[in-house]
């Protein structure tokens, strides 16, 4: 185990913003949001799916509404963000949607690995993905009397009435959203921080419409707990119970096969489960008791992409 992490979360319980940051990462860089944007959406595209999607939906946004506001400058019409926590500021906001117009005016090529390392998914080229976002479809969306319309309601999140960006922190509930109103809901390694996955799994699914689809980027690394990638699942349930001290969140230490199994317990059906893998982390024997039980592909799996359907049935 990494005692240093023990205590860090043992000290939370005494100084509660000791191990509390705001900055959650790079959702504050307009390049950054552009590229997770268009790495979805480029997805989405190759699987078939439809792309043109008027309601979209971000769990846990972070520092900026960044990836949102990339979806609305592209003709999305309505983005609901979600968060544990209120991190974002509108000024930051109106930044990043100054930036991503430009961006998208320019037809800008997808930020590459070189510039973000540690982005996934991984794309096999980084062109702009003028086939789904065409000429006819990407003028609309930036006429300067939308664009316009756009930031003044961006500038107003946060005050009474709603606009075409709405942003909910802390989010407990299912019931800002109307059932099967929503036609895409996506988040980028946000899901393994999510205490009740099975609840917001089974609310992902209320909130699509038939034949929506969602996409997460989930991360099942160690998050600095410890040295090895997968060193998290080396600490007991007492032991990670002082790790996450007081803070309102951390991981919850689900591996890949428990994301799909409640995805598809909530009815969904998975179009897509890329994995990736990770080597040099601890043997099966140092794991926790119930940890060691993970199977081979579990035990290698240190991130995926998932794209999953709410079948038109439904």
């Amino acid at each position: 185990m990494h005692l240093p992490a023990i205590l860090k979360g043992t000290a939370s319980f005494v100084l509660p913003g000791s191990v509390y940051s705001r900055h959650t990462g790079g959702s504050d860089s307009a390049r950054y949001c552009y590229s997770v944007f268009l790495r979805h959406l480029s997805i989405l595209g190759r699987l078939g799916l439809d792309t043109p999607l008027s309601s979209v939906a971000e769990l846990g946004p972070g520092d900026s509404l960044g990836i949102g506001i990339a979806a609305v400058v592209a003709g999305a019409e309505r983005y609901r963000a979600f968060d544990v926590k209120a991190f974002a500021a509108n000024d930051r906001n109106l930044a990043v949607f100054d930036e991503l117009t430009a961006l998208f005016r320019e037809r800008a090529p997808i930020p590459s690995e070189s510039e973000f390392p540690e982005i996934k998914p991984p794309l096999d080229a980084h062109d702009f993905p003028s086939d789904l976002l065409n000429h006819a479809r990407l003028e609309a969306a930036l006429l300067p009397g939308r664009i316009e319309r756009l930031r003044r309601e961006i500038a107003a999140i946060g005050t009474p009435g709603e606009g075409c960006v709405s942003y909910a922190a802390p989010w407990h509930d299912d019931d800002r959203i109307a059932a099967g109103s929503v036609d895409w809901i996506l988040s980028q390694a946000v899901m393994e921080h999510v205490d009740d996955l099975e609840g917001t799994y089974a609310a992902c699914w209320r909130w699509l419409r038939p034949g929506g689809v969602m996409s997460h980027q989930i991360d099942f690394k160690s998050h600095g707990t410890a040295p090895q990638w997968n060193g998290h699942w080396a600490f007991s349930d007492f032991a990670w119970r002082l790790v996450r001290g007081a803070r309102p969140y951390l991981i919850n230490r689900q591996p890949h096969s428990v994301h799909v199994d409640l995805m598809m317990r909530a009815g969904f059906e998975i179009l897509c489960d890329r994995t990736f893998r990770s080597s040099g982390g601890l043997p099966r024997e140092r794991l926790a008791g119930r940890y060691r039980s993970l199977s081979d592909d579990d035990l290698a799996t240190s991130g995926a992409f998932i794209v999953a359907r709410k079948p038109l049935a439904a």
